[in-house]
């Protein structure tokens, strides 16, 4: 199951992806990786979900990662007398502690948090930025607005506060109940909602304790103060655009997407481009040529992934969404302003042994224009620190540990394949990336790839050789 492209897609499952049959339309369609939304999935229906899909990795001997996506604190307004209420724009609307339902011109708000961290001038939004008022004063149990944007206001509809650092953690008491469950099941990525400081991603990281790795969203402007921290902190980064568009104008989303997937690739952590990526499909057979434009402008950023939502999970055409991504990204990458474009945004190597060896390997296949590259890699740091490179030529990454090649599975342009052991010696793991690269179809007999690797073979961190190796006749011989 080889791609024609280097970007990753992730796909979200739904409710009606119980069974391998179902889950395998849409890998078979392109998808890479699959996502579980813990704030709709219950127990049974992940644990079908996860053996499903590790049915398929067997059927197709490639690795599939599986992202679990905490859902977050949910920040809601409390009951409103009737259900629904008009509030008008220039009233003044209270926010408060009294548990009782709500009207024209308050509404209970069940979160303290809120009442220490709002400030006179901070926006509050509601609905996704349907209401917007401006908080005039505050005292501990009640705070005065003014609405600037009126209209109707539901009973427990979500309040978002944009100018606000809230007191809060990023994992809820159900947080920590599913990410217990997910990392003992045996999930690839968790993603952390709700990130707005450094701090929440050690949280969760001391929780993993490594048992899978972290990807955190970003989607509050906090986390942007705090970014450079929040990457080196994370294994991976989520540019959810649909809370950053409802908290920030949504003017600045796009340039913010651009600088967070710089920042993420300058890094060499993996960046996740999300939401409202093929919207109309939900619905429509096909998408508007604006969500074509931006899957497309996603892929030229050098992204390693892009996501389906709710297209995938509950859409009416969700093959067709994940076929139509698949269609995007591959035009893309056949561009021929696409190489000039992803490479132009390529940084210096670090300045270590390890990074300096994956931008030469880069460098010699681009020269002597090498069939494939293809790395050795335990814990995945190879193959990040090429796939960082962003080379012209296919990876391989190979390792005979599961969990590394499902999480880099989400990782631009690499093609993971599993190992039953580790070769012996120099001369073994030759042959085998050669049979390999020749088997899987990155290069024929007569052509040459670069091998990289760490010698001793099997001591994570030693990635010390380049190595270029021919196709021979041998490996044609292979049945």
């Amino acid at each position: 199951m080889r791609r024609a492209r280097r970007v990753k897609i992730v796909a979200t499952l739904g409710p009606a992806y119980t069974t391998q049959e179902s889950i395998e339309r849409l890998f078979v369609a392109g998808a890479d990786v699959f996502r579980i939304n813990m704030s709709h999935a219950n127990y049974d229906l992940v644990r079908a979900q996860h053996t499903a899909i590790r049915g398929l990795e067997t059927k197709y001997s490639r690795p599939i990662a599986i992202l679990a996506d905490l859902q977050g604190p949910k920040l809601r307004v409390g009951e409103i007398g009737g259900e629904r209420v008009e509030v008008k724009t220039g009233a003044i609307f209270v926010f408060d502690q009294v548990k009782t339902p709500g009207n024209a011109e308050r509404v209970y708000l069940p979160h303290p948090p809120i009442f220490q961290a709002v400030a006179p001038g901070h926006t509050l939004l509601l609905d996704d930025g349907k209401l917007r008022m401006r908080v005039e004063s505050k005292t501990d149990n009640a705070i005065r607005t003014k609405v600037e944007v009126g209209g109707t206001l539901a009973s427990r509809k979500g309040i978002s506060l944009p100018d606000s650092l809230l007191p809060l953690g990023a994992l809820t008491d159900k947080d920590k109940a599913d990410l217990d469950f997910v990392v003992k099941l045996g999930v690839d990525w968790l993603a952390l909602s709700f990130v707005q400081r450094w701090e929440d991603v050690a949280e969760a990281a001391k929780l993993v304790d490594k048992r899978c790795a972290i990807m955190a969203k970003i989607e509050k402007p906090a986390a942007l103060t705090d970014l450079d921290h929040i990457i080196e902190l994370s294994d991976g980064i989520m540019v959810a655009r649909g809370d950053l568009g409802v908290e920030l104008p949504v003017q600045k989303v796009p340039g913010l997407q651009k600088r967070i997937t710089r920042r993420a690739r300058k890094a060499g952590k993996p960046v996740v481009v999300a939401t409202q990526m093929l919207e109309s499909m939900i619905t429509a057979p096909v998408p508007t040529r604006a969500e074509v434009s931006d899957v497309a402008t996603a892929v030229f950023e050098g992204a390693d992934a892009v996501m389906l939502s709710a297209e995938s999970a509950v859409g009416q055409f969700p093959v067709e969404a994940v076929t139509m991504m698949d269609k995007v990204a591959q035009e893309v990458e056949q561009d021929p302003l696409y190489t000039n474009i992803v490479h132009a945004q390529r940084t210096e190597p670090d300045a270590t042994g390890a990074d300096a060896i994956a931008n030469a390997a880069r460098s010699i296949a681009e020269t002597l224009q090498l069939a494939s590259i293809v790395c050795y890699t335990a814990t995945g740091s190879t193959g990040l620190r090429v796939a960082r490179e962003r080379p012209q030529q296919p990876v391989i990454a190979i390792t005979p540990v599961p969990a590394t090649g499902r999480r880099l599975a989400l990782a631009w342009g690499l093609h993971c394949v599993l190992t039953d052991k580790e070769p012996a010696n120099q001369g073994e793991m030759v042959k085998q990336a050669c049979d390999i690269a020749l088997r899987e179809g990155f290069a024929k007999t007569g052509e040459r790839i670069i091998i990289t690797a760490g010698v001793p073979i099997g001591i994570a961190g030693t990635t010390n050789m380049i190595r270029i190796a021919y196709i021979g006749e041998q490996q044609a011989r292979k049945p």
